[in-house]
């Protein structure tokens, strides 16, 4: 399996085990406020990035182009913002919106690379050759 979708699929399961702790504590707590944080934890963390791991497992020509790591790091970095400043914000912490909003915007930058690995052909772009000594 390509080393992005191993990657892919251990962050995954990371944030489900997020996911489910916020629904568990909502659960206990009996305070729902939290909902949004608990669902895009399991939806963009869980579910997507599962998605983009089984993509690139399908794939491995794509997942050992550079913009696979790329765009890993930037969708990762987004959701992994998120879904902590988006709980705070939604128990009570309105300071956190803009960093909302902007860890927002960065997941969907992630989202957009991800649709240029989609799209592009499966030929590697650059490869790496060492010309013979003479």
């Amino acid at each position: 399996m390509p080393r992005i979708a191993n990657l892919y699929f251990k962050t995954a399961i990371v944030f489900l085990i997020l996911g489910i702790s916020i629904g568990l504590h909502m659960s206990i707590s009996g305070d729902h406020g939290a909902t949004g944080a608990h669902a895009h934890a399991n939806l963009l963390g869980w579910v997507t990035m599962a998605i983009f791991g089984g993509y690139h497992a399908l794939n491995p020509r794509k997942a050992e182009r550079r913009l696979a790591m790329i765009q890993y790091a930037v969708y990762t970095f987004g959701v992994a913002v998120l879904i902590p400043s988006l709980y705070l914000m939604l128990t009570g912490n309105a300071a956190m919106e803009p960093i909302v909003a902007l860890s927002s915007l960065i997941a969907f930058a992630g989202v957009l690379l991800f649709a240029v690995i989609i799209f592009s052909s499966g030929e590697r772009v650059v490869s790496a050759s060492v010309a013979p000594s003479r």
